[in-house]
């Protein structure tokens, strides 16, 4: 391999770390916290339903960072 197609391979990320899938995941995990938090059912949910937002909100902030 030539010393620009080196290069060019570390500059690429993997593609599970590309926007698109994570934000997705990211979406999911906002999703998910707001329905845990709305529904009546069970405590435990309703208790770990801010974190999953939280963890969700920073998730989706980071991954807009990366590259397409």
């Amino acid at each position: 391999m030539s010393g620009k197609t080196i290069a060019k391979r570390q500059g690429r990320w993997p593609v599970y770390l590309r926007r698109g899938i994570l934000e997705n995941i990211a979406i999911g995990l906002i999703g998910l916290g707001f329905l845990m938090l709305f529904q009546p059912f069970a405590l435990v949910l309703y208790t770990f339903s801010f974190i999953t937002m939280l963890v969700g909100t920073v998730m989706f902030i980071v991954v807009s960072k990366f590259p397409e």
